[in-house]
């Protein structure tokens, strides 16, 4: 008996109405001219080929008696005319992007049949041709998240996608596993006992090495924590609680979601320069569109927000289909509006964030004993929403930020060629916005989901996202100027200088007479910088216009202050009493 792990169980412990527990993806395919037939009836005889290679494909859920503890997996033969439908484009939105999202949204919101093996497919017919006439179509996808993580999908797109438009060959070695389509219930309750004895002795033999890699690693959090810094924003705030926004509400039955592809190789090339991650330059790109929809829609805070970053826990190589993943903080920077200061601020606190996880990684469960926690995790999922707990306390995060590296070559399936790959995530109470990235070929992919009352216009979000890779430019560094255009700043220069020398001659005066004489004897040291400084820039100039008979300019005198009415400093202070 295949049991699930206390991290995969969990996903469906919390699952209600209001919070489907499925993630999924969104596709634009195209297929090759001349290709007739629906496209469902082509995918539903694709599928049929591939399931075999997938057990997440073709198993399902068996409860334990009473749900006392976790569910375990049994085989199943999936029925194909219900897993792969067909959908119509509707009419009435302002554009075809807009029609396919509003369908997404509303599919998005429904939950799986927890009857059946754990995943749908969604063909969106309706979509208008390519440049050349291409027809093309949408795809959504739905995928339990008790049945796999992000890489874990990713994983499972390498089964059914291909990297041609005409496939490949598929050889199937006959399995000399017997299938078990049902469990008895005196052997699922002896197999979840023995599963819970190793898990106690499992923790308590780890127990002393956790404890101090916990000790160790709060120690480093809390050297960045807002809620231990000067208040002069030194502190990088990954251990903080997030302000109050839009998106820290409890979440209804509807979805809003959009789509947008940015080119990966200008997101690397702007990550290159700034000495900085992908992950940083995805994180700021979320940041400041953030901070453009909140003041758009007067919400935003003065404190910096907080994304739920999801770490994965998953060794090299392991493709198996179940949850190894995480959650940590990183502040976003939305407070700072200057560009280069918001990335500065964020590439230290993703830095602070990956020294913390590093030593926690190899301590962070991912199964834990599950008898009686159905029951526990489920009423407490019900009172947290009933009571609107998430709007009555302050939450730790506003917003899920997930980026999953992706397939690097365009990808083919059933025959047509996939140009698009949004991903769709969950969405939960007190946090209603979801942000997924996941690289796809020369493409960087952002899907995003929210609750449809705490915020429908997403596709506004994807057009402040798409604002903030028009303006990257803006993170360039500052140039000194040169020549000509140095002029002005080489003139504030000798006058910073001129008040700095006019200071300390007036600093040995007495206090008194320093009031009288400290004006007259700094603008007659102004007035010979600024003739210094003309000169000097004259000589500059000449040099560069090939004009070498040009004669520097000569200092002011102070005699020549004299002939304009204006006294010498000597003869003032003299007048002033002064030897």
């Amino acid at each position: 008996m295949k049991q699930l792990s206390g991290l995969d169980a969990t996903f469906l412990f919390l699952e209600t109405d209001e919070m489907p527990m499925h993630v999924g993806s969104a596709h634009v395919f195209e297929l090759p001219p001349g290709t007739r037939g629906k496209f469902v009836t082509r995918l539903r005889k694709h599928m049929a080929e591939r399931v075999p290679l997938s057990p997440v494909l073709r198993q399902r859920l068996w409860w334990m008696p009473l749900n006392l503890a976790n569910p375990a997996w049994v085989d199943a033969e999936p029925d194909l005319k219900w897993h792969v439908v067909e959908e119509k484009l509707p009419a009435s939105a302002p554009s075809p992007q807009a029609a396919l999202e509003a369908v997404i949204g509303r599919l998005h919101a429904t939950r799986l049949d927890r009857g059946r093996p754990l995943w749908r497919m969604h063909v969106v017919e309706g979509l208008p041709p390519g440049p050349q006439g291409q027809r093309r179509l949408g795809l959504y996808i739905q995928m339990h998240h008790a049945a796999a993580d992000g890489q874990a999908a990713v994983a499972l797109a390498q089964v059914l996608l291909d990297l041609q438009p005409e496939g490949r060959k598929i050889e199937l070695r006959p399995s000399k596993r017997q299938k078990v389509f049902e469990l008895g219930s005196a052997t699922m309750l002896r197999s979840a006992l023995a599963n819970e004895a190793a898990q106690v002795l499992r923790i308590v033999k780890g127990l002393p090495g956790t404890v101090g890699t916990l000790a160790g690693a709060a120690g480093d959090a809390l050297k960045h924590s807002a809620l231990l810094g000067d208040g002069r924003g030194s502190a990088f705030g990954n251990l903080s609680l997030a302000p109050r926004t839009p998106f820290n509400v409890n979440v209804g039955t509807g979805r809003a979601f959009a789509g947008l592809s940015l080119p990966l190789h200008t997101l690397k090339d702007v990550a290159h320069a700034h000495e900085a991650t992908l992950n940083d330059i995805v994180l700021y790109l979320c940041s400041t569109a953030l901070r453009r929809y909140l003041a758009h829609h007067q919400a935003l805070p003065r404190k910096s927000l907080v994304a739920a970053v999801p770490i994965s826990l998953r060794a090299k190589g392991d493709t198996t289909a179940d949850n190894q993943a995480s959650m940590s903080q990183v502040s976003l920077g939305t407070h700072l509006s200057d560009p280069r200061r918001r990335l500065a601020h964020i590439k230290a606190a993703t830095a602070a964030m990956k020294a913390t996880m590093g030593s926690l990684k190899s301590v962070l469960p991912t199964d834990f004993p599950s008898i009686g926690v159905p029951w526990l995790m489920e009423a407490l999922t019900a009172l947290y929403g009933k009571a609107r707990v998430a709007e009555r306390v302050p939450q730790l995060a506003n917003v899920v930020i997930s980026n999953v590296p992706g397939p690097p070559v365009p990808l083919y399936m059933a025959g047509a060629r996939m140009l698009s790959n949004w991903p769709t995530s969950i969405v939960a109470h007190g946090v209603a916005l979801n942000i997924t990235v996941e690289s796809y070929a020369d493409q960087m992919e952002f899907g995003l989901v929210a609750d449809a009352t705490a915020a429908a216009d997403m596709r506004r979000l994807a057009e402040a996202l798409q604002a903030a890779f028009d303006e990257l430019p803006l993170l360039a560094p500052r140039q000194r100027p040169t020549g000509a255009a140095a002029l002005p700043e080489l003139a504030r220069t000798g006058r910073q200088v001129a008040g700095q020398i006019a200071g300390r001659m007036a600093g040995k005066v007495a206090e008194g007479v320093m009031q009288r004489v400290g004006g007259v004897v700094k603008s007659a040291v102004d007035t010979v910088t600024q003739g210094v400084v003309r000169g000097a820039v004259q000589g500059v100039v000449a040099a560069r216009t090939g004009k070498a008979g040009a004669k520097p300019a000569q200092p002011v005198k102070a005699g020549r202050a004299a002939k304009t009415g204006k006294a010498p400093a000597r003869k003032k202070a003299k007048a002033a009493g002064l030897r």
